[in-house]
């Protein structure tokens, strides 16, 4: 619990540092692209029309309890994913590709994953305005379950530092974890409610299996926010307190990994 709190102290202490450090990573990795941050949407908008394609063609064209098209029903789903994809690859490395380049600077190693993970939301928020454009032209217009977007992006931030303190200890001390970390990804890719309808399973115990991955809680709550279905978070209180409880335990243990190997990060490099 020690290790957590060290940890909390040094985000609120250095959260200044955390925004300076996330605008630069923002900018640096499209300096040489010619279309910059546009590659930051354009990116996303690729594989939205690739899988709105293949799946969109490939399954029934309504899902969900409303019988909702499935382009909208995608992209409300899937709009938060990129983050959560390139986030957690990015900040699992972020230890042992960053640490030589930023060892001359007085500030602790455990700001490193989270500048790096706040470095996406910007792009996130960007394309996150642009689904919202969308769906308002497809039918399903601004309203006022969209108030409870900002604890699921709050949830989503915590979450994947959370998890990012545990991966990026690991991915410095055994690299290998960095190449199952990519694996694991493109399977929960298929094991969220992002392409395909969980609810038509017919075995509650198999549905309850897919709901224990955090992601799906945070998918779901953007969904029903931005296509207007309900409170989430109210209406699925339940789940919303284990979500929370699996957040806080991947926090401590992801602190005391991170606190006890930290000093010995350069020895693994």
């Amino acid at each position: 619990m020690n290790s957590a709190l060290t940890v909390i102290n040094e985000q609120v202490k250095y959260f200044y540092l955390v925004r300076r450090l996330s605008l630069y990573e923002m900018k640096s990795s499209n300096t040489n692209n010619y279309l910059g941050m546009l590659w930051e949407l354009l990116n996303p908008a690729i594989q939205i029309s690739i899988y709105w394609f293949v799946f969109g063609f490939g399954i029934r064209n309504r899902v969900g309890e409303g019988g909702i098209d499935f382009f909208p029903w995608m992209l409300s789903g899937i709009v938060v994913w990129f983050m959560i994809n390139q986030g957690l690859l990015q900040a699992s490395k972020s230890v042992y590709t960053k640490i030589k380049m930023l060892s001359k600077m007085n500030f602790p190693m455990s700001v490193i994953p989270n500048y790096v993970i706040f470095s996406k939301l910007y792009p996130h928020l960007m394309l996150l305005a642009l689904v919202i454009i969308i769906l308002s032209l497809l039918g399903f217009p601004v309203n006022i379950y969209y108030l409870q977007l900002p604890l699921y992006i709050i949830g989503v931030l915590l979450l994947l530092y959370a998890i990012s303190l545990i991966t990026s200890t690991l991915s410095t001390i055994v690299r290998d974890v960095q190449m199952l970390l990519q694996s694991v990804l493109r399977m929960l890719l298929y094991l969220s409610p992002i392409l395909w309808d969980v609810s038509r399973i017919d075995q509650e115990w198999l549905r309850v299996i897919m709901k224990i991955n955090p992601f799906y809680y945070i998918v779901e709550g953007y969904r029903t926010s931005l296509l207007g279905q309900g409170w989430y978070f109210i209406d699925e209180w339940q789940y919303t307190l284990y979500f929370v409880g699996v957040v806080v335990g991947l926090f401590i243990i992801g602190s005391a990994l991170h606190v006890k190997f930290r000093r010995h990060f350069i020895d693994f490099l």
